[in-house]
């Protein structure tokens, strides 16, 4: 015979029910579905969490290889000694590296043959970070060295083999240097992205420079101090070196790190880094409405409990504190089963990413497994506590009145600080404040959206079906909808919240993703042509016809310096920032076209074709320069002076391998103007395209951007496929909670049809009556989810990812009947035993 139980008085005995009442309710099964909630909430996120931290690490590492080492001093001229001496005193690794543009020849006996190349004479110890890959012979397969090129010999890229007819051990003429070819470069790892940078690299051993006589006093030389080491050494070196490179007697120096340096591999990393924060994200999301679910179904279940110990005389702080204790308890085993869970999944995303990165990861941190031990806990608190708070207000009551003490929505109160808690920690997974506002925002519109919507769905359903004319399942359809119609909207607005992750999740993977790949695609240019005469012209773009060439930029090109700005002279003293003296003291590379390149957008000012006295600046210049619209600028092109207005301003993509330029003008004419032409292209795979167009213009210079195109695609494929298998894996975790969604509501359609069948319903009709039910609401949450997720996708792509996008119009469409055939889907699994249960048994745990 079981006795009453003894409440302890005392405050801090509470515990102590907790205790008594978590072992009761694991006994008992009822705290299954809560625990694998969050179990599967802070596995989808630590898997993820796991993976993209080490996945960051190793990005972050690889472009350290880009970069040569883990920062960087370039400079015009020799950087200073106390910059090496410096990095040697913080136990720092150091090598130095010289390259500039030159001519190389091939002997007579060879043909006489010259090409442009971007000559790098290296130090023993080079590369600090990465690996050179090397060839004995062009098409051989590339074998990792830590050598570099030996006393008198020299390595070189395969395309410049072919340019000069040469092969590996004929002599390569440098100034007044023969090297002989020794080996042909694979992978060069700190080749960069500068427009010289895509000549056929010429590396030879640093001792052997002076020999060539190339390095003159007018030579454009780029000297590169790399360092490498532990982390925080190379912070105090980066902030150290910072500081004397702003210092005003400093010029020509700059430093180069992962955070602020190139842009080519910033660019990357950020966009890799947002679509990692994003999945994250979405992830958390979804754990939200799974929690969610899980725990208003257990305040539910423990309604009676509550009524009966209340009769029994407990207090209602007593029992507010005792089930608190016994969900921070579940919440603390559930998160490290599923931090446990999470580490164990994202080893096989690991396995998956195995053959796409070419060296193991590096070891997580403990950020993912610490924040899903806080995420747990905070989605337990968030959407836990405020219907274990109205458990403690069941009155005694309920005991002979089941109708009285029912779950009641949360107060604004309790219900905004969990949600404020909750969106703390997701704005914290983005890592990224725009992305992170867009989706915490973008979602919390959302919801507010969808109950609306949904309420006033609801409203009008039983006005549109008229139970006179409409068949008799969707008649009864409609009432069960609208009988209860607050629990109808928070059904349809989780699903519609589980959809909105899963529609925007497609998008970008679909969308997004093939914008991405778009801003450097397969067919981009890899020949840059310069130098073509006005009177070459015509011939030279008769010569890529017939070579097959289809499509090619063409633009003339002529050189100015800025001289004045709104009349007033410009000098390199008035700017602060390094970047915007060394753009006054040199020229530019101008252009003019009456027709804006496709590629470049106008995000200021406009465009006006053949309109005289007005140039289009890069938005980027102009902001380092501090130009706007209206200002007047004024440049010397070849002694002449040319003033024009600055009409639009134009954001330029300089990864995209197209022919940019930071100032054009939009007339189709400029006479007086000393230009010549550039055209970049895609060359065709003919053997020997590129040195019959040399042999038949030898005054154009082409640049062969092949190599560096080749390694900035795989880096993007490399990271596109990772982000896939994060996208598989957190559509995986979508799909889960709408079968929880719809099937958390299993024991109430069991009642209701066990009735309905005890008074004389046949099964065929309930059948029809539930799938009515489910493809309706699912219907309205696909079209709503859908439609909140395209304006939430172009949020993103707009303001966070930085693409130009527009999602199909059938989009609404495809996702209000994604969203009927999942709820059909995960009911028909999740309820398919409802109908087939005997009605007594239905009715008899019903009484219970």
């Amino acid at each position: 015979m079981n006795t009453a139980p003894s409440f302890p008085h005392a405050g801090s005995a509470f515990w102590r029910q907790g205790w008594r009442t978590l072992w009761r309710d694991l006994r008992s099964g009822e705290l299954r579905l809560l625990m694998v909630a969050v179990t599967l909430a802070v596995a989808a996120l630590t898997a993820v969490g796991f993976f993209a931290d080490r996945l960051q690490g190793g990005l972050k590492r690889d472009a350290r290889q880009l970069l040569g080492g883990d920062a960087v001093v370039a400079a015009d001229h020799a950087p200073p000694t106390a910059f090496a001496e410096r990095a040697q005193a913080l136990g720092l690794s150091t090598v130095r590296t010289l390259s500039f543009p030159t001519m190389a020849r091939a002997g007579e006996a060879q043909g006489g043959a010259s090409r442009l190349v971007a000559l790098k004479a290296v130090a023993p110890g080079y590369p600090l970070r990465g690996g050179l890959s090397v060839a004995d012979a062009p098409g051989a397969p590339g074998q990792a060295t830590r050598e570099i090129p030996a006393r008198g010999e020299a390595w070189v890229d395969a395309p410049l083999l072919e340019a000069l007819g040469l092969k590996p051990g004929d002599a390569l003429l440098l100034g007044d240097s023969a090297l002989r070819i020794a080996r042909v470069i694979v992978v060069e790892p700190d080749r960069g992205a500068g427009f010289l940078s895509f000549a056929p690299r010429v590396m030879l051993n640093e001792a052997d420079l002076p020999a060539t006589g190339l390095v003159q006093p007018a030579s454009r030389l780029t000297w590169r101090l790399a360092v490498a080491g532990e982390d925080r050494p190379v912070r105090r070196f980066v902030a150290w070196a910072e500081e004397e490179v702003g210092k005003p007697e400093v010029r020509g120096l700059r430093v180069e790190s992962l955070e602020g340096g190139r842009p080519e591999m910033r660019q990357t990393l950020d966009r890799a880094e947002k679509f990692l924060n994003l999945v994250a994200l979405l992830a958390a999301l979804l754990s939200a409405v799974a929690v969610a679910l899980a725990a208003r179904g257990f305040a539910a279940s423990h309604l009676d409990d509550c009524a009966m110990l209340r009769v029994l005389g407990q207090s209602q702080r007593s029992i507010a504190l005792g089930y608190s204790m016994e969900f921070a308890l579940v919440g603390l085993a559930a998160s490290s089963l599923g931090v446990s869970i999470g580490w164990a999944v994202h080893h096989v995303f690991v396995q998956l990413l195995a053959g796409l990165v070419e060296a193991a990861l590096p070891a997580a941190s403990v950020w993912p497994a610490a924040f899903g031990l806080g995420m747990g806990l905070t989605l337990l608190l968030a959407f836990g506590l405020p219907p274990v708070l109205q458990l403690a207000q069941v009155p005694p009551l309920r005991v002979m009145r089941r109708e009285l003490g029912n779950l009641r929505p949360a107060s604004l109160a309790v219900l905004g600080l969990g949600v404020a808690g909750f969106a703390a920690l997701l704005l914290a997974v983005s890592s990224d404040l725009m992305l992170g506002l867009i989706a915490v925002g973008g979602f919390a519109v959302a919801v507010a959206l969808f109950a609306a919507l949904s309420w006033l769905a609801v409203k009008l359903l039983r006005r549109v079906v008229s139970e006179a004319t409409a068949p008799r399942w969707l008649v009864l359809a409609t009432r069960q909808i609208s009988a209860r119609p607050a629990y109808a909207v928070v059904q349809v607005s989780s699903l519609a919240v589980g959809l909105l992750a899963l529609v925007l999740l497609v998008l970008l993977r679909t969308d997004l993703i093939s914008s991405w790949r778009q801003a450097t695609p397969a067919n981009a240019p890899n020949r840059f042509v310069i130098n073509v005469m006005p009177e070459q012209g015509e011939a030279f773009r008769s010569a890529l016809h017939e070579g097959g060439v289809q499509q090619y930029d063409w633009y003339p090109m002529f050189r100015g310096r800025l001289v004045a700005v709104n009349g007033r002279a410009v000098r390199p003293d008035d700017y602060i920032e390094d970047r915007a003296r060394r753009l006054v003291d040199r020229e530019f590379n101008l252009s003019h076209s009456a027709v804006r390149p496709a590629h470049n957008e106008v995000v200021a000012g406009r465009w006006t074709e053949e309109e005289a006295g007005a140039v289009s600046v890069e938005s980027g210049i102009a902001e380092t320069l501090g130009l706007k619209l209206g200002d007047q600028l004024r440049f010397d092109i070849a002694g002449v002076q040319s003033e024009a207005r600055i009409t639009s301003l134009r954001k330029v993509d300089w990864s995209s391998m197209r022919a940019n330029f930071f100032v054009m003008y939009p007339v189709s004419r400029m006479a007086d103007v000393p230009a010549t032409y550039m055209a970049a292209f895609r060359a065709p795979a003919q053997a020997g395209f590129d040195n019959g167009l040399v042999r038949r213009f030898p005054n154009i210079t082409s640049v062969d951007m092949s190599s560096t195109l080749g390694q900035v695609q795989r880096v993007l494929e490399q990271v596109i496929r990772a982000v896939e298998f994060l996208f598989g894996f957190t559509l995986a975790a979508g799909l889960i909670v709408l079968f929880a969604a719809v099937t958390a509501t299993r024991e109430e359609r069991a009642r209701e049809y066990a009735i309905m069948r005890a008074v004389g319903a046949r099964a065929s009709l309930l059948r029809q009556v539930q799938r009515a039910e489910l493809a309706g609401v699912g219907l309205l949450a696909g079209l709503l989810a859908s439609v909140v997720a395209v304006a939430v996708g172009w949020g993103m792509a707009r303001y966070a990812f930085e693409f130009s996008w527009t999602a199909s119009p059938w989009v609404p469409l495809a996702g209000a009947l994604a969203g009927a055939l999942l709820a059909l889907a995960a009911g028909w699994w999740g309820l398919r035993d409802v109908l087939r249960r005997p009605v007594v048994e239905t009715l008899r745990r019903a009484a219970e």
